[in-house]
């Protein structure tokens, strides 16, 4: 009966170490789930100034051209830049073009543009479609650039003379 008494003993303050252990975990995962919401309702926050304010970068990551598998662009130097009165667009190009590129230029899509259209529409599950539309570059037609609560971005050029051709990246905040 004494040994019984015992096992029981230490049972008990076993089961209350362990709900106690138990215990701080759920405060702890409590506390870091509520850190990462306010976090998280910031970048939304800060993704939705730079769409109003007109001022922000894509960072291409990768492209898919027509009929190409997915390429991973290498670098961070591919991006097109919203700079409020100024379009700057520097992206590769792979695909089919219905006219030979101008001599003395790359090829990509590389122009700068101080006359444009652009149209933001918030998405109803968050997130925002822009259409840019320059005016002042031949050829060219428009971006489609779509963009997700945390930054994540996907953009569409569609070109007079090229087949249309879609990047990956995120948003960022312009040097200027």
């Amino acid at each position: 009966m004494l040994v019984w008494v015992f096992d029981n003993f230490d049972k008990s303050i076993i089961m209350k170490k362990t709900m106690s252990i138990l215990h701080k975990n759920f405060i702890f995962i409590v506390f870091v789930f509520a850190i990462a919401t306010v976090h998280a309702q910031d970048k939304d926050t800060d993704i939705k100034l730079l769409v109003e304010s007109k001022r922000f970068v894509f960072k291409a990551q990768s492209v898919l051209p027509p009929s190409a598998p997915l390429r991973q662009l290498n670098g961070d130097n591919y991006d097109l830049k919203i700079l409020g009165d100024s379009l700057i667009s520097y992206l590769p190009y792979f695909g089919r073009a219905y006219t030979a590129p101008t001599p003395g230029t790359s090829g990509g899509y590389n122009f700068t543009s101080t006359k444009f259209d652009y149209t933001a529409n918030t998405k109803k599950k968050g997130g925002w479609d822009i259409a840019i539309k320059p005016k002042d570059v031949i050829d060219f037609r428009e971006f489609n650039l779509t963009i997700s609560k945390n930054g994540t971005a996907s953009l569409r050029a569609l070109s007079n003379n090229r087949q249309l051709i879609s990047y990956n990246g995120f948003i960022t905040e312009s040097d200027k």
